[in-house]
């Protein structure tokens, strides 16, 4: 479809256009032309109040166990859910059922994608996703992988992530580890502190998680390769890897957006949308993630999208299902929570260009003759989330009701447009 995009303001860094205010228009999938204005007859126009464009979102975690669990999120589904929510390629997480331990697994993805939103498969870093044997990484890696991760299945065996990170060596495969040590979190189910002792909750300490970041850095520094850390969560684990990182260890890590915005205290009602993992934390903890945000040890920020039926929420807290739907809503949930503190022109390199260089992919720059794959966006504008806009097939957003900041308008991508 041929589209005219009307007064936005460009985000693509290395751009001439880059914070400039143009028309853009659009024929065949493919920017033809940039200016001040163009005039057009009969062409589809995109027109919005304080609209801006950047390059299209990547996303690194979206929970999408199909096949196997269809009934709280197909790729239909999901597709629609991050396309509203202005996401143009989903890091797809590696367990469903079977597990995506081999090729024909990832070759299901391809084949039910649509173009409008691209799926980057994760293979299963070990077979069946236990923990115990390598699956077959370098098949997985010529199969289209991205990457190899069990998902929130921490690698407990550390003499699996370390053959893990010296076999991919070979061929510069990228591990991804969700730092989590069950047997520190124990039976644990929010954040351990005041919030948690006053509601008689059991807590998960953020020891659970930046024990396993420390010892995943030793076995980097110990092997070489190349880690990335999903969701990470306390001001322990950031200080961890901004070490590292000056030490010239190959890590990365992102940032779920729910952590930025809300905190334990959501949890005084027992309302098990608000049950995450990892948890919400304290506020402190959360000015903590903003500073790791700016100073930029934190590489990405991620919907970490789970979706979860109705049976397994509506329990008794200490049962419900861990986990929120945020495709629709990962964008505004950030920019709420980083607003006044950075500009919009340095969150959207969370969303654009630092995932795409952890994951060796390619970013279309906003020029003329470059691919149209686009977000629109207006930063500025607020509007509150309501079930009745959910695409996802799970309804367990932990954002209803709530006033955001920052409304998609669409996406562009393959020569087709998706509007809001």
């Amino acid at each position: 479809m041929d589209v005219l995009i009307k007064q936005a303001t460009i985000i693509s860094e290395g751009s001439p256009y880059h914070l400039k205010v143009k028309d853009i228009l659009i024929q065949k999938g493919k920017i033809v032309e940039i200016e001040d204005s163009i005039s057009t007859s009969g062409m589809k126009e995109i027109k919005a109040e304080g609209l801006y464009v950047s390059a299209g979102w990547i996303d690194m975690q979206g929970n999408i166990q199909d096949p196997g669990f269809e009934h709280k999120e197909d790729i239909q589904s999901a597709t629609k859910a991050a396309a509203a929510g202005g996401f143009t390629k989903i890091v797809v997480s590696a367990i469903s059922e079977p597990v995506r331990d081999s090729k024909s697994q990832l070759e299901y993805l391809k084949k039910n994608a649509s173009p409008l939103v691209e799926l980057l498969a994760l293979g299963a870093l070990s077979k069946g996703a236990n923990g115990k044997e390598l699956a077959e990484l370098y098949d997985l890696k010529e199969a289209g992988a991205v990457g190899f991760s069990d998902g929130k299945k921490s690698v407990k065996n550390p003499n699996v992530l370390n053959r893990a990170l010296l076999y991919t060596q070979a061929f510069d495969g990228l591990i991804f580890n969700f730092p989590h040590t069950e047997e520190v979190a124990y039976k644990g189910v929010m954040n351990e502190g005041e919030t948690s002792t006053n509601l008689g909750l059991k807590g998960i300490p953020e020891l659970a998680e930046s024990l396993m970041v420390a010892r995943d850095l030793n076995i980097l520094e110990y092997t070489g390769g190349r880690l990335h850390f999903n969701s990470i969560s306390t001001t322990k684990s950031l200080e961890l890897i901004a070490k590292a990182k000056k030490d010239g260890l190959k890590v990365t890590c992102d940032v779920a957006s729910y952590n930025l915005l809300l905190d334990e205290t959501e949890l005084n009602e027992f309302d098990t949308r608000y049950k995450t993992l990892p948890p919400l934390r304290s506020k402190a903890t959360i000015n903590d993630l903003i500073k790791g945000i700016k100073n930029e040890t934190i590489d990405a920020i991620c919907s970490d999208h789970t979706p979860e039926d109705v049976e397994e929420k509506m329990k008794e807290f200490d049962h419900a299902a861990f986990g929120i739907i945020n495709l629709q809503t990962s964008f505004a949930a950030a920019n709420t929570a980083l607003k006044k503190k950075i500009s919009i022109a340095e969150i959207i390199p969370f969303f654009t260009t630092k995932p795409a260089s952890i994951l060796g992919v390619t970013i279309a720059k906003i020029d003329i003759g470059e691919k149209a794959e686009l977000t629109l966006f207006q930063p500025e504008k607020e509007f509150t989330f309501t079930k009745a806009q959910v695409l996802s097939k799970s309804k367990n957003s932990a954002f209803f009701n709530r006033k955001l900041i920052g409304n998609v308008v669409g996406i562009m991508n393959a020569g087709k447009t998706a509007l809001n």
